[in-house]
């Protein structure tokens, strides 16, 4: 590998991984193409600059002193100045524009909306760093990195702005825990408990649970409603999150929650929405209940387990409950029982839409989300603190939540909101 190609750092935990490298060394000499892509996206965006404002000037074409001569007028440009782009580094130049009205208070101020004052890097680069850091890479490393992925010129990233950065993303987070939900309706809620490792604490508090909680609208679409600092995943812990959500506008209920075993959420969401049903996560039972068995016998308990929650009807599910609790049942009762103890809240899903169920059986939305925080941790052996570890869950939460698909079968909501009754996933007609 190429001079070029590494990363320098006295820290070898937080190398970047081959799928980094391999990435940027993509970049390592910029071609014609990448020249080509970057100038054109340079004059597109003072295009776009110009023509912003050429359209404020023409909304205010009609102020004219006592010559006729407008008041609004174009006055020179501002000095150049680069913005950091997911294109790479682009130098545009802002026009001025001028009130030459009398009266102070008769002046109206261009603000362009496209380039914010003071601002230096989009928001897709905003969402690369939080990827970086994932992937491995140090904060002392950011800047050879985003020069390799971006380009030479890409040197406005010090270790002090990503430091600033994540201290941003703290206020962020504490400010969106704070925002109002009056008004917002949740028909599903999906929760879990992230557990992290913090590197910078003391043994007694090394440890790190994430309480995590996602919603589906009445519109279908997916939300991140509240992520923690919790202790474990006790009932105290979640109660606090859901008394939370209340007092904040949360009024209604959802129809439906789903989760692993953790009984702490469970006797929390009994207290605080006592009208919502519950749903045990598959995946979770599954490992918990192949857990208990042999491994030689785990991949035939796996199909038939596979049998019950991919039935088509409860009355079929039913079935293939009884059938793997009696070939089980003699020689592993511990997993039998693992299994029996949640069987009502296993098979809650039949009542509810057939299209939502791919959605309803797992926890899945939360856990594909959060799995590449995994990836930094085992990187890194922990998060450095708590409250930074909280703000790039937070963070990385709300870049993916931009690709969270609808709910299949999104119209099925309105009725089911409305009272209406699911057998199997089929709407029943009212008698």
């Amino acid at each position: 590998m190429s001079q070029s190609t590494k990363v320098h750092t006295n820290n070898p935990v937080v190398d970047p991984d081959a799928e980094v490298l391999a990435f940027r060394a993509q970049f390592d000499e910029r071609s014609p193409l990448d020249q080509i892509i970057r100038e054109g996206a340079q004059r597109m965006l003072q295009a776009a600059i110009e023509a912003e404002v050429d359209e404020f000037l023409i909304s205010h074409d009609a102020r004219r002193d006592e010559q006729g001569n407008r008041v609004v007028v174009r006055n020179g440009r501002r000095r150049p100045r680069q913005i950091l782009t997911g294109a790479g580094p682009l130098a545009v130049q802002q026009p001025r524009v001028r009130d030459k009205s009398q009266a102070v208070e008769d002046r109206v101020t261009f603000s362009s909306q496209i380039l914010p004052p003071y601002l230096r890097r989009s928001k897709t680069i905003d969402e690369l760093i939080p990827w970086l850091y994932l992937k491995g890479i140090s904060t002392q490393a950011f800047p050879e990195a985003l020069q390799a992925l971006l380009g030479e010129d890409a040197k406005g990233l010090s270790p002090n702005v990503i430091v600033r950065l994540k201290e941003r993303w703290s206020r962020e987070h504490e400010a969106w825990s704070r925002r109002d939900l009056s008004g917002q309706q949740y028909v599903y809620f999906w929760a879990d408990g992230i557990h992290t490792k913090i590197r910078l604490e003391g043994p007694e508090n090394n440890q790190q649970c994430l309480l995590v909680l996602m919603g589906a609208t009445a519109e279908g679409k997916k939300e991140l409603i509240a992520v923690v600092d919790g202790y474990r995943e006790s009932e105290q812990s979640w109660y606090e999150l859901l008394i939370d959500l209340r007092q904040r506008g949360l009024a209604l209920a959802p129809k439906l929650a789903v989760g692993d075993g953790a009984l702490g959420f469970w006797a929390a969401l009994r207290k605080v929405f006592p009208e919502t049903r519950e749903q045990r996560c598959w995946v979770h039972k599954t490992a918990n209940v192949l857990n208990k068995l042999p491994k030689s016998v785990q991949p035939k308990a796996k199909a038939d387990l596979h049998e019950i929650w991919m039935a088509e009807t409860r009355q079929q599910a039913g079935k293939a409950f009884d059938a793997f609790l009696e070939k089980y049942q003699a020689k592993y009762k511990a997993a039998c029982h693992c299994l029996s103890k949640d069987r009502e809240v296993l098979l809650t899903f039949y009542d509810f839409p057939a299209e939502h169920w791919t959605h309803l059986r797992t926890t899945n939305p939360i856990e594909s989300t959060f799995a590449t925080i995994r990836l930094r941790h085992r990187k890194t052996k922990g998060s450095g603190s708590r409250r930074t570890c909280l703000a790039m869950m937070f963070k990385l939460a709300q870049s993916a939540e931009k690709r969270w698909r609808i709910l299949n079968g999104h119209q099925q909501i309105t009725p089911l909101l409305q009272g209406k009754k699911f057998v199997d996933g089929i709407p029943q007609e009212a008698a």
